[in-house]
């Protein structure tokens, strides 16, 4: 029972700024959630692999609405994001890798649960909460008492609700609970754990402090800090998401482009360096062969406060953006580095998605994932480089009406209404999604049509309009 006693009530302090102890109650009813989770565990008849390996710690650091054209390796050519290209270089870069929504709450609720956005519990950007019967990856690793800590955007539940990090598997937690917080990139407050503190504001209406610069403080803290165990620290910046603000412009001040788009660069700029930051302090604290680290985003780029999204060719060679489930609105960069272990410069076209981290994370860990989730494991495209053909991807988006994705093999497919006709669409001759052939490929759309009728569970918070 180790594992029950490294939960919440094991605090440490990873932030320059002393952390506060959880209260009595909150640890009671902790250990009642990770009661219920352990029984979930036995009935699933989960077991652990015999460890062959040292566990691996896992960082998995995660953009907001980063598109996939925004870094140069994955073809950017306005800007430069040498340290992510430089990941990408010493580790694999995937071409095929999709988010769990094209917003932002399911994805990362997607991301937490390994189940779709037709199975996941929060399907759309709202108040939903995590419940205490959702099993998260962080809970899952809590088995092999894995040292948990989440920095960032949560936006999987609000104060009070069944849905706090501290709740579902994180013993650590700093950062920003909705989306209306994570707006704003100088907040006034911010989250340590189940305690509001608040942001000293300059004179004279000056901001405050960038967040991310704490964000990335805390997260290297924490990486340099003593552990007994192996660690999962998941990195939520809200960088390059709306408001689109940064201390400067620099290095872009001088170019010839709107205010916007050079504020939008600027940001971009910031996470390649804290992304890089992070990489220093494991290769300085000699962790890099002992540390796997994930980089993707949650969604398209989006068009918000005078951002044009064509300017920098956002979305790549894909249509759509944030809100839309076209390739542009749900492809993400996926970047992986593990020195040592995964070679460098490969370029992968696996299909996979963020569904498929909670096994993928699980089989690293030297677990076997529980039954009934909707993701794959895929260390072995990681690992070894090996391709497989993935079972059907499905995606529902619930703003302005009710809509549907589904990608099988080449093929996807894409509906605005329970009752529209599908679009169809060859990804591997039109990965713009131009032309419509759903007229001309009846069978592929029947085998669609067939696969939605049981792609998805009823839910009462987002039923089907």
């Amino acid at each position: 029972m180790r594992f029950l006693n490294n939960v919440a009530c094991h605090h440490v302090s990873f932030l320059s700024f002393k952390g506060g102890r959880l209260d009595e109650w909150f640890c009671q009813k902790r250990a009642i959630v990770i009661t219920v989770a352990l029984g979930m565990f036995l009935a699933l008849g989960v077991t652990a692999h015999a460890a062959t390996a040292k566990m691996p710690n896992i960082i998995f650091i995660m953009a907001d609405d980063l598109g996939y054209g925004d870094l140069g390796c994955y073809g950017q050519k306005h800007f430069e994001t040498p340290r992510l290209d430089q990941m990408a270089a010493e580790g694999i870069r995937f071409t095929q890798y999709y988010a769990g929504s094209t917003v932002c709450a399911p994805s990362r609720s997607v991301l937490m649960t390994g189940l779709h956005t037709g199975h996941t519990r929060i399907r759309g950007n709202g108040l939903v909460p995590l419940d205490y019967g959702d099993l998260t990856v962080a809970e899952m690793l809590k088995q092999k008492s894995y040292e948990t800590c989440v920095i960032g955007k949560w936006g999987l539940g609000e104060p009070g609700s069944t849905g706090l990090p501290n709740l579902q598997g994180f013993d650590e937690w700093f950062g920003f609970l909705n989306q209306k917080e994570a707006h704003n990139h100088y907040p006034p407050y911010f989250w340590r754990n189940q305690e509001l503190r608040g942001i000293p504001q300059n004179a004279n209406g000056q901001k405050g402090l960038y967040i991310h610069y704490k964000f990335t403080e805390g997260a290297t803290n924490f990486i340099r800090m003593p552990h007994k165990n192996p660690y999962f620290l998941y990195l939520a910046y809200t960088l390059p998401h709306k408001h689109v603000e940064a201390p400067t412009t620099k290095p872009y001040a001088d170019k010839d482009w709107p205010e916007p788009q050079k504020m939008l660069a600027a940001m971009i700029y910031r996470l390649d360096l804290h992304v890089g930051k992070i990489l220093d302090a494991l290769d300085e604290t000699g962790q890099a062969e002992n540390t796997i680290v994930f980089f993707c985003s949650d969604n398209g780029p989006h068009n918000q406060e005078g951002v044009d999204p064509d300017f920098f060719q956002s979305s790549g060679p894909f249509r759509g953006i944030k809100r839309d489930l076209y390739e542009g609105g749900i492809r993400s960069p996926m970047i992986i580095r593990w020195k040592g272990h995964v070679q460098p410069g490969q370029v992968s076209d696996q299909v996979w998605a963020a569904w498929d981290v909670f096994p993928t994370l699980s089989e690293l860990a030297g677990l076997k994932a529980p039954v009934g989730l909707d993701g794959e494991s895929m260390v072995d495209a990681i690992l070894k480089g090996r391709t497989k053909e993935h079972d059907p991807l499905y995606w529902e988006f619930h703003e302005g009406g009710f809509h549907q994705a589904v990608r099988m093999g080449d093929w996807k497919g894409v509906r605005h209404g329970i009752q529209e006709p599908l679009e169809l669409y060859d990804l591997s001759k039109d990965p713009g999604e131009k032309h419509n052939l759903a007229d001309r490929e009846r069978r592929v759309v029947g085998r669609m049509e067939d696969f939605l009728k049981t792609a998805r569970s009823e839910s009462n918070e987002w039923p089907v309009q």
